[in-house]
């Protein structure tokens, strides 16, 4: 693993505390811009287009892994932890970009996978090499199998990408891998891995990094004490059906925080400490525990992504998140799309409750998308989050009122959910196809040699482009409200506004604390628009009226 001395990094905000109300935009790298033309984006290309990120006005940009890495889960399955992938860039590529993006006044935060590697990491090799029973196996999960031959898995816990989640080696071990075979967890109760984990966030901490999102947060520390414990074969829903005192054998358990308070202190002993967000799918009362100050800061809220298009459900998931975040001393974070589930457009363009793998698997067609509906209440839904306080993710193309695209044929599918599954769930390349960034061109100014997964013909219309400049798109909506949330943030409060407007009329009213309004009809009706200055609009609004799928921004005046 190289240990190139990084240059000197300037970081513009010396806040210790700059991520509490951030606007964060995720980069998918293999899928934002190709420099190189190779099919695939690229660092270069992200630091091409760090002047648009400016001008959109987030705070910070996230990078999903740039590591090398032979793509069998979309860069999640890690060679080595403290490079870049030569066909993505170099060290000095990332340096530069690092520098330049503090230039111009946005913080870097990169992805760490610390519950698994890859299969062609340096140590997994050792492993396979070596003995069972040996220093190098303890790195990871090796178990003996069951049965009389010892031919049967050691339990019978599964991978999230469908079927079991151990691989047997020639020696007739098996070992562990919670996601694809191609990626072996590691054993976090090994004293070296905890190590070398320190070692690598101080290596990209050093490089002048801002702060990390830390992958499958809740998944590292696992019950390994023999006989290992079966647990049905089946994985519960991890939002609602784990148990609240950590005792699965697999998923939340109480040792994790220590791992995490281990690593807090690493990242304290920057100045500024280093951020750091928790990607944990587990219901609020535990999931903020991650997010306590002195372990990871923050935690992802999928409970309001996943919340369905109701007052009474979105204001439920606020509430419930602003006030587990203040008890543990945190800030709440929000997120409607990201790089694992479908677009927050389509998802709204689509019938309450429908079966989001079963829609993908018809191409998109069953049930059929009301696409206007869900561009109206994605672009509202956007706005009802930005008011709120606290840190916002957005995922690169959400900006551009991306669809997910959910034809992709079966032979250009690339996520391991799709073999592992056996063709029965196609999985999350709908959401990653690459940006479209010119009107026309063979990807759309994606890159000179075409785009790893296909892009349709209609995303020209979608592209950054076609929209610039272009008053009422979508790329013009969030320019402005990143803008007035700016402007207009104050503290981390937030008041419920209930006269004349309640959950029972399906419409969410809110003030901050400098007197700024957030309006959402969530209702199938018009409703009136209250007294004050209109900052800004979602859609049109009616005479007075604000109509249904939309959120307006007023400048609160009593009357």
């Amino acid at each position: 693993m190289p240990d190139t001395s990084p240059p000197p990094a300037r970081i513009p905000d010396a806040s210790a505390d700059w991520w509490h109300q951030a606007v964060v935009y995720q980069v998918y790298p293999r899928s934002f811009r190709d420099l190189n033309g190779d099919g695939l984006g690229d660092i270069a290309g992200v630091t091409e287009r760090l002047p648009y990120l400016q001008q959109l006005g987030v705070d910070a940009v996230w990078l999903s892994p740039f590591y090398p890495s032979a793509l069998a889960d979309g860069g999640y399955d890690v060679d080595d932890y403290r490079d870049v992938d030569p066909r993505l860039g170099t060290l000095e590529q990332f340096d530069e970009m690092v520098a330049e993006a503090h230039r111009r006044g946005i913080k870097v935060i990169v992805d760490i996978v610390p519950n698994h590697s890859s299969d062609r990491h340096a140590w997994f090799a050792e492993a396979l090499a070596a003995a069972p029973g040996s220093p190098a196996r303890d790195r990871y999960v090796f178990r003996d199998g069951t049965g009389p031959d010892g031919s049967q898995p050691p339990s019978d816990w599964m991978s999230h990408f469908g079927g079991p989640a151990w691989t047997r080696v020639p020696d007739g071990q098996w070992y562990l891998h919670l996601f694809a075979r191609e990626q072996p967890d590691f054993n976090w109760s090994n004293p070296e891995v905890r190590e070398d984990f320190l070692h690598t966030l101080r290596f990209w901490s050093d490089r002048g990094v801002d702060g990390f999102r830390v992958d499958v947060a809740h998944a590292l520390a696992k019950d390994l004490s023999e006989p290992l414990r079966n647990y049905g074969g089946s994985h519960p829903d991890s939002v609602t059906g784990l148990p609240l005192d950590g005792s699965h054998p697999l998923f939340d358990r109480e040792e994790v925080h220590e791992i995490f308070r281990e690593w807090r202190k690493v990242l304290d002993s920057y100045d500024p400490p280093r951020s750091a967000v928790a990607e944990a799918w587990l219901a609020t009362e535990r999931r903020v525990l991650y997010a306590r100050p002195d372990e990871l800061g923050q935690a992802f809220n999928f409970e309001f992504l996943i919340a369905p298009w109701s007052a009474e459900q979105f204001r439920v998931q606020i509430d419930s998140a602003l006030s587990a975040a203040a008890v543990a001393g945190a800030s709440a974070t929000w997120v409607l799309s990201n790089h694992d589930v479908v677009r927050h457009r389509s998802r709204y363009a689509l019938p309450a409750g429908t079966d989001l793998n079963g829609w993908l698997r018809s191409g998109g067609t069953t049930p059929a998308p009301d696409d206007e509906r869900g561009l109206r209440r994605a672009r509202a839904a956007t706005m009802l989050m930005l008011a709120l306080p606290g840190s916002a993710y957005l995922y690169q193309g959400e900006e551009l009122g991306l669809p997910e695209v959910a034809d992709l044929a079966p032979d250009v599918l690339q996520d391991p959910i799709w073999e592992r599954t056996g063709h029965a769930e196609k999985g999350r390349d709908g959401c990653r196809v690459p940006l479209p960034w010119t009107r026309e061109g063979s990807s759309f100014g994606f890159g000179d040699a075409g785009a790893w997964l296909p892009q349709p013909a209609s995303f020209g219309e979608w592209s950054a482009e076609a929209q610039d400049g272009v008053e009422g798109s979508t790329l013009e909506l969030y320019r402005a409200a990143l803008r007035l949330r700016r402007e207009l943030e104050g503290d981390e409060s937030l008041q419920w506004i209930d006269a004349g407007l309640t959950a029972a009329t399906q419409v969410l009213r809110l003030r901050r604390s400098t007197g700024w309004e957030s309006i959402t009809n969530l209702s199938d009706t018009d409703i009136d628009l209250p007294a004050g200055e209109v900052l800004l609009a979602s859609g049109p609004l009616g005479a007075g009226t604000v109509p249904p799928n939309t959120t307006v921004w007023l400048q609160f005046r009593a009357s």
